[in-house]
């Protein structure tokens, strides 16, 4: 959940890592990881983290469940090599299967969209956020 982009929503969080082109992670540790993190990999690895605040056991396999199902229809529209966290929030124990899709497709449209914009974005000088704080917060004009 370290790498990549995060996309929230009011019933789950998104965390995506899209392969780079040729990028190989020479700081990952060997097995599983290192593997998932391997561009060439066969297909995208999910994983679902649901915590207690969701609710009851019952709950929390329920919306396990339905986002499994909701993950297994859109897994052709994400490359291969891709890691994907889903993270259900506590309202998602009582929102419906169709909310809960809607959700999904948001953040996953916006996670990817700012990965993009990211790339592209022109890199911004170092310092300069700290130099507009201290002009501002100075108290002195």
């Amino acid at each position: 959940m370290r790498h990549g982009r995060r996309a929230g929503t009011p019933y789950l969080v998104v965390h995506l890592a899209l392969p780079a082109p040729g990028a190989a992670d020479a700081s990952a540790p060997s097995g599983v990881v290192a593997a998932a993190l391997d561009p060439s990999a066969a297909s995208p690895l999910v994983g679902f983290a649901v915590s207690r605040q969701v609710g009851s056991a019952v709950v929390r396999n329920r919306v396990k469940r339905r986002l499994r199902h909701l993950v297994r229809d859109r897994l052709t529209q994400l490359p291969s090599g891709t890691c994907l966290v889903v993270r259900a929030l506590p309202p998602s124990a009582e929102a419906s299967f169709v909310e809960l899709g809607r959700s999904l497709d948001s953040a996953l449209t916006r996670a990817a969209r700012s990965r993009d914009a990211a790339a592209t974005r022109a890199p911004r000088a170092r310092g300069a956020r700290d130099q507009v704080g201290e002009q501002d917060g100075s108290g002195e004009q």
